[in-house]
């Protein structure tokens, strides 16, 4: 499934505010916009490729708030399927460790290359000029795909996916 969720019409995305709607029942966010739309499609996809420009070495702010409303809302769908990152320039880093963040806090297996999974340039034609970061990214693409074989092999040889256990918080502030 291919699927750019933000297509033409490249509308403001809001933050979370923190309701807890998604949470009771619901099923979907409160804001009804592309976030509700991804996590219904997220459900039936195999695996999923994000990528977002880097602010101040960080992703930016509309990824920032489609990331926390898309993982709060739907998270659980989209456990245990591979995804790969893509970032620019300098603070790619720490927007990469910002990414693999929402993916490892839910079950979810970051597909690696043989370096940060990143190309640099401000512009489409800059980008193609970056041979290491391709190169990088065309590694990210066969692991990717060789993955998602193994775990479709893994489902036909009857080796189910891991039950998450029920989440103890812990609360330090006592």
């Amino acid at each position: 499934m291919n699927a750019d969720i933000f297509g033409k019409d490249k509308k403001p995305i809001s933050g979370c505010i923190g309701c807890g709607a998604c949470k009771k029942g619901l099923g979907k966010c409160c804001i009804d916009d592309v976030v509700n739309e991804f996590v219904l499609k997220a459900a039936e996809a195999d695996g999923y490729i994000f990528g977002s420009p880097v602010h101040y070495a960080a992703i930016g702010g509309a990824m920032g708030a489609f990331m926390d409303r898309a993982f709060y809302s739907g998270g659980k769908s989209m456990a245990v399927k591979p995804e790969p990152d893509s970032c620019r320039r300098g603070g790619a880093s720490a927007a990469f460790d910002q990414l693999n963040k929402y993916f490892t806090i839910n079950n979810m297996p970051v597909v690696g290359s043989q370096y940060w999974n990143q190309v640099h340039g401000n512009l489409p034609e800059q980008v193609l000029q970056d041979a290491e970061g391709l190169q990088t990214l065309s590694t990210l693409a066969k692991n990717m795909a060789w993955l998602l074989k193994c775990i479709e092999a893994g489902k036909n040889a009857g080796i189910a996916c891991p039950v998450p256990e029920k989440v103890i918080r812990t609360n330090f502030i006592r």
